[in-house]
């Protein structure tokens, strides 16, 4: 355990280095600009060549297709830059058939390089391969040591599926020095990716009968490649253990001279393909992979130059390029045209390097300037983004903060590319959530601009933000609050959903939970479900986070006072707009012997996982459990009331798991149960070797309109005392009452109308979703629930804590949501939160 906590104590130092620089880039530039200027026009090709060339090793590709190509139809190897983005700057090399099935192409590929690639049919559209399963191949990857030859089987076509033997491929990934297994791994083979777990674990399904190019890859580079072939046989499993040595750390200092026409101070960042330069692994919006406020922000020095020194380990294949945006927008170009694409293998000794970028425009059209007030009520700490839609929307990048409500941002390029395109605002990078009023339909193609020869000065006005028009403070009622013995929890949950760019923002979100009072935050990180039959339960970059972005965020939660929780919660992948997420996943689920054991083993794994990182992070409490959980707890239900074949042993199942659990985590581990009638009055066994209930808690308070606060604090007494006491003196365990009520019409009843004679799941109305409009917003009917609650809840010492659940992490909204992020219920929370620990009196 030693071992591993250093391992990770090595990562999140590197990872929170780099949090501080990139949050560094809140500046004030000068209120006037120079004319923008202009540039040449070539169309962009593939990645610039270094200006040192690399030794080369000759490395032919084999490829092996399903079927013969059709007349007309060719295939080519797609080299991919993730850093600009795998589909917008992909170099296709032709490839010449031996055979009907048989392709090669011989290609000459930098020493100590790793290379992302995958393989396209082309005709009258360009088709990318796709898994046996129908998933999306982002990429394969091979290591060059020296000439060799690559074999790879293509299983299926997007267009096209065909039925094939195939196996899998399971095991685990040790550190070769400790023997610790590592998480956050990236294991690759035949297109099919796996971050490992805690256990270092990993499982590549679907994959064709054949050999296969078996990959380990560090996404931060602190361990070097691992590389080996794996057999896999029809309808078999083949097991592997394998081992990889830690990369030795050196400093690498870049320098980079960029255009005198540079808008001055403006901060200057590094895009590259590690996580610490900005690569989150995923597709994100509009191709992209790489995300600004995860890259590092450079330093301008005296003499007009930036600089930044990294901690880099030896060996790592690094591609990099300077931005002023992220890998696509304002990165940087060569004079023709082309995008630049840097090489570099960290040598074994600190360097300084010496760039120079040559413009930051691609072809005639001049840069434009765009310009934008913003509402005085935009919260003080907020970012202003603009957000553009050349095909479809791209990620976000930060605006430069002018002063006085006012942001402006130069876009230099690819203007080339555009012609005409759409541009919207947004706070805090959440585009489609925290928006100008004006753009935030849900089909929003956003304001229009037009390139141009000439510069342009585009000067707009944000009139209001979408769910933060015109927030006022809630009018606050002085309560006589007896202070609860010590140990009681006044906490805050944190939203399920996950976004890379919601990182950048926690520490600003955990200062304001701090600031309600509160002495416990729960976060709820998640894997996702993405196929029910084969099941696939596991890590999916870009909506779950990765072991490192939960580690660090637990770290500045610990920094602020706060305890932390961990409730790990899936994530449903093609949910309905009205159904639960997790109803179409039960309904369509197999539920059989065979399915059930894979079940019970993929969440055993996920409950393991977030035990050993509550371990690592000091965190005092695990969750475990959830609403979602019901169909598998013994004599379980589906929603619609109808058994769900759990097997016989389910009861055994659970306490096996906890028992277990405990064996990698020490602290408290709580059983989240949800209130209803039938969970309170058939108590589960194994919940008494569980350390307490926190108790999922959106009852009904009252079906009458005209009902009053008052009302709703003698209904909420009434369920605990006659309902919820008797389980906990049953039990003698302790319980947290963790509510969830949105701010909407109606919610004290319990059931929000789904419009199919059944009632929202509530996490629908939480953002990024689009909005229901058959809701109607009512802060301040959240605001009374809660002030209800908190009423009952103190009159009852036998209830050890208060949480309230769905806080959305990234921006202040004042929506439908549970979230009570700068609702009136916060200011609730405000007022009793530091009465009942006895800090204010």
């Amino acid at each position: 355990m030693k071992a591993r906590s250093s391992t990770l104590r090595r990562a999140m130092l590197a990872a929170l280095v780099l949090v501080l620089t990139g949050q560094a880039c809140t500046l004030s530039l000068f209120d006037g600009f120079s004319n923008p200027g202009g540039g040449a026009t070539v169309t962009p090709g593939a990645a610039a060549p270094s200006p040192t060339p690399q030794a080369v090793a000759q490395t032919t590709f084999v490829a092996t297709i399903p079927e013969p190509l059709l007349p007309g139809e060719t295939l080519a190897i797609a080299l991919l830059d993730e850093v600009t983005g795998l589909s917008l700057n992909a170099t296709y090399y032709p490839m010449t058939a031996r055979d009907t099935l048989t392709y090669t192409a011989a290609l000459p590929l930098p020493y100590n390089s790793v290379v992302k690639y995958r393989y396209v049919r082309r005709g009258a559209a360009q088709i990318a391969e796709d898994t046996t399963l129908g998933g999306v191949i982002r990429y394969r990857m091979v290591s060059v040591v020296g000439p060799a030859e690559v074999q790879d089987i293509v299983a299926d076509w997007g267009d096209r599926s065909y039925a094939r033997p195939t196996g899998s491929v399971i095991g685990q990934v040790f550190n070769a020095d400790t023997g610790s297994p590592l998480p956050n791994m990236l294991v690759s083979a035949g297109g099919v990716q796996y971050i490992t777990d805690s256990v270092g674990r990993f499982e590549l399904s679907g994959l064709p009968m054949g050999t296969h190019n078996l990959i380990v890859y560090s996404m931060d580079g602190f361990y070097q490649v691992f590389q080996q072939g794996a057999a896999v046989g029809n309808g078999t499993v083949t097991q592997v253990d394998l081992r990889v040595k830690p990369s030795r750390l050196v400093n690498i200092t870049f320098m980079v001279s960029i255009p005198k026409d540079t808008v001055p101070g403006v901060p200057v960042r590094i895009a590259g393909n590690l996580l610490q330069l900005g690569n989150t692994f995923a597709d994100l919006q509009g191709g992209l992979s790489t995300n600004t406020d995860r890259m590092p922000t450079m330093s301008l020095q005296a003499d007009g130059r930036y600089s930044l020194t990294l901690s880099m380990p030896v060996g790592t294949h690094v591609q990099y390029k300077y931005t002023l945006g992220d890998g696509f927008w304002n990165a940087e170009h060569k004079t023709d045209g082309q995008w630049v694409l840097h090489d570099l293998i960290i040598p074994p000794q600190d360097l300084v390097i010496q760039d120079t970028v040559e413009t930051w425009t691609a072809g005639t059209s001049s840069p434009i300037l765009f310009e934008v007030s913003v509402p005085a009520v935009t919260p003080p700490g907020d970012i202003v983004y603009i957000q553009f839609n050349p095909y479809g929307w791209t990620e976000p990048v930060p605006m430069w903060p002018l002063g006085n409500n006012r942001w402006a941002y130069k876009l230099y390029s690819p203007l080339n590319m555009l012609g005409s395109f759409g541009y919207r605002y947004c706070r805090n990078a959440q585009c489609g959530s925290a928006d100008d009023t004006e753009t935030s339909a849900p089909a929003a193609i956003g304001r229009q601009a037009i390139t141009s020869l000439t510069g342009q000065d585009i000067q707009d006005v944000v009139g209001a933000w979408k769910w933060y028009e015109n927030p006022e403070p809630v009018t606050l009622v002085g309560a006589n609050i007896t202070p609860r013995a010590s140990g009681f929890v006044a906490g805050i949950e944190i939203q399920p959903t996950y976004r890379p760019s919601f990182s950048y923002y926690a520490p600003q979100a955990l200062t304001n939970i701090q600031a309600l009072g509160s002495n416990q935050v729960v976060f709820t990180p998640s894997w996702s479900y993405s196929s029910v039959s084969p099941l696939s339960f596991a890590p999916v970059t870009g909506q779950d986070p990765l072991w490192i972005d939960t580690a660090i965020m637990i770290s500045q939660a610990r920094a602020l006072g706060l305890n932390v929780a961990i409730f790990p919660t899936p994530h449903f992948v093609g949910s309905t707009d009205t159904a639960s997420p997790s109803t179409n996943f039960w309904v369509n689920a197999p539920r059989d012997a065979q399915w059930w054991q894979t079940w019970f083993n993929r969440y055993r794994a996920f409950a393991i996982n977030y035990a050993d990182l509550a371990t690592q992070t000091g965190s005092q409490t695990l969750i475990l459990g959830g609403d979602w959980i019901t169909p598998a707890l013994p004599a379980g239900k589906l929603p619609d009331g109808t058994p769900s074949n759990t097997p016989a042993d389910a009861e055994a199942q659970w306490k096996s798991i906890i028992a277990e659990v405990r064996t990698h985590f020490s602290g408290k581990i709580y059983w989240a149960l949800p209130y209803t009638k039938a969970t309170i009055e058939a108590p589960l066994e194994f919940l008494k070797d569980t350390d307490g209930i926190y108790l999922l808690w959106s009852a009904s308070l009252s079906t009458n309109p005209s009902s009053t606060k008052t009302d709703y604090a003698n209904e909420a007494g009434r369920l605990l005392d006659n309902e919820v006491a008797p389980l906990v003196m049953l039990l003698n365990k302790p319980l947290i009452l963790a509510v969830a009520y949105p701010s909407a019409a109606g919610a004290e009843t319990g059931c929000l109308a789904d419009g199919k004679g059944g009632c929202l799941d509530l996490s629908l109305l939480s953002r990024p979703n689009a909005d229901i409009t058959s809701v109607s917003l009512s802060l301040q009917t959240q605001a009374d629930i809660y002030e209800a609650m908190l009423t009952a809840v103190n009159a009852r010492s036998w209830i050890t804590g208060f949480v309230s659940r769905g806080y959305y992490l990234p921006a202040a909204l004042q929506d439908k949501s549970t979230s009570i992020h700068s609702k009136p219920a916060a200011d609730i929370l405000w007022y009793w939160f530091p009465r009942m620990l006895g800090t204010v009196r």
